[in-house]
């Protein structure tokens, strides 16, 4: 907009100086000269020299402290036609913002020669014009005319002052938030373990992005903690080149690759989704116990322990353990196994996906019965266990001895025999039976035992020993006579139910005749 204000200088009296403010004009309004006889005062502190007239006006309003422009415009009182003068115009700029466009026209009556303008205007006839352009806050410029009063009279002298009013202007900025999610969570866990994920929402945009909502949308065989399939959360208004993350536990129910989706959504219809894919792995722990089916009491078994990892991840930290039997003394382990209060540990560390071990022990059985030999394996997310049974059995374990008391004889003297039975083992010996075979050199006198006894001619046959308990013995005592002269063999056999087969013993005896 473009504001043109105006002034006239008119006469004024020596003493006082001619003061006409103007109202405010209309744009581009020229107001006409005023009476002659209407004056007005200027400021006390603004005084003309000697023999000068002034005026000095506040544009566009009159209020020197509302207004925009200062006009001050000084030229002698009288002036003698035919010789120069000087008109002076001062414009003062009294705002604290600079002014642009400013335009100012100084106009002499026709009965003016306007002879030169400075700074260098544009003269055209009694006219001068000054295209200031721009003036600085405060800023104060000076402009002289020069000019001849070609007749006598009144010499009018008016101003135009023209400029742009400044623009009112208010920013306004134009900005797009925009959402960027990410989702961090692990390669790969343990079926035993929480799948521990973060969420990132970022606002790389340049505008505040509002009202942030984000969906956590759990794949098949997830969940949270407490058993949802979703998780949802409010992440309010984010400022541009902030982020907000938001930690989500969870957990899988069986192993296998799974992706989670996540969204993001903002007021403006703003949205982002980001996903992350985890691997949910598991060892496999198998233990397998070899060892005898049976063994006799007394004897050594020897055991293989096999730990098998059949997962897809590897069994950190295996440690594998077993109980020591109390009818069984340890007497050898591999693999630096610890013995100690009963138990025996082996420290296996880790077992790779499709991998064993293998260890081994060996026990004494010291006690008959159904002897357990456990293994059981604990690992980072796995644990199993395994067995075998061994049957340990007790085995009557017969010494026959049989000895004679008098070697030699002579016919017609007796012989004793000492048959003794020993039971060595570890069962009882049961329906034990002992026969004795007498030579022909010898006929059967007597006898001491603790069945009863059978004789058929040479054959003495003692009834079956019920039974005959570990480490016990039973004695026979058989009495014969020497008939005839003869390096003879006495015989004894035994029998039991636990035996297939006979056990023998022979004693010799010389019989001699004393002719």
């Amino acid at each position: 907009m473009l504001l043109i204000a105006s002034a006239a200088v008119l006469g004024c009296t020596q003493d006082e100086p001619d003061f006409t403010p103007q109202p405010k004009p209309p744009v581009s309004a020229r107001p006409a000269p005023a009476p002659t006889n209407t004056t007005r005062t200027a400021p006390a502190t603004v005084r003309p020299a000697a023999g000068q007239a002034m005026v000095r006006m506040a544009l566009p309003t009159g209020d020197f402290k509302t207004s925009v422009l200062a006009l001050e415009k000084t030229a002698p009182k009288e002036v003698l036609v035919g010789k120069p003068f000087t008109y002076q115009i001062k414009l003062t700029n009294l705002t604290a913002v600079a002014l642009k466009g400013v335009l100012l026209t100084g106009k002499l009556s026709d009965n003016v020669t306007l002879t030169a303008a400075s700074p260098k205007g544009v003269i055209a006839g009694s006219n001068a014009k000054w295209n200031i352009g721009a003036m600085a806050p405060k800023e104060t410029k000076t402009f002289l005319m020069q000019g001849t009063a070609k007749t006598t009279g009144v010499l009018i002298g008016c101003s135009n002052v023209a400029f742009d009013v400044p623009e009112v202007c208010l920013a306004i900025k134009a900005v797009q938030p925009a959402l960027k999610i990410q989702k961090i969570a692990p390669a790969e866990v343990l079926l035993c373990e929480n799948i521990v994920s973060k969420i990132i929402v970022t606002n790389t945009g340049t505008g505040v992005a509002s009202n942030i909502r984000v969906t956590d949308t759990l794949p098949e065989g997830v969940t949270t903690l407490d058993g949802k399939s979703s998780a949802a959360f409010d992440f309010g208004d984010i400022l541009p080149g902030e982020a907000r993350q938001v930690t989500i536990k969870t957990k899988a129910a069986k192993t296998g690759k799974f992706t989670n989706t996540v969204a993001a959504t903002a007021n403006g219809g703003l949205t982002a989704n980001a996903s992350a894919t985890t691997n949910v792995t598991v060892p496999k722990l198998a233990v397998a116990v070899t060892g005898p089916k049976t063994r006799f009491a007394g004897r050594t078994a020897n055991y293989t322990i096999t730990v098998t990892n059949n997962g897809d991840a590897d069994a950190r930290d295996t440690v594998l353990t077993g109980a020591i039997p109390t009818a069984a003394k340890l007497l050898t382990a591999s693999d630096k196994a610890t013995a100690t209060g009963g138990q025996i540990s082996w420290k296996l560390g880790t077992i790779k996906a499709g991998a064993e071990r293998k260890v081994t022990m060996a026990l004494k059985m010291t006690q008959q019965g159904a002897v357990r030999i456990t293994g059981s394996a604990t690992a980072y997310c796995s644990k199993a266990s395994a067995q075998t049974v061994t049957a340990v059995k007790g085995i009557p374990a017969i010494l026959l001895e049989c000895v004679d008391l008098e070697d030699p004889i002579e016919v017609g003297a007796n012989e004793t025999y000492v048959i003794t039975v020993t039971n060595q083992g570890t069962a009882v010996g049961t329906n034990i039976v002992i026969e004795c075979t007498l030579p022909d050199e010898q006929t059967f006198v007597s006898a001491t035992a603790p069945t009863k006894k059978t004789v058929k001619g040479k054959v003495v046959t003692f009834a079956p020993l019920k039974s005959l308990a570990p480490k016990a013995k039973v004695t026979y005592r058989l009495i014969t006579k020497g008939i005839k002269p003869g390096d003879t063999r006495f015989k004894v056999s035994l029998t039991s139910d636990q035996m297939t087969s006979p056990a023998g013993e022979t004693e010799s005896t010389h019989i001699y005749s004393d002719e």
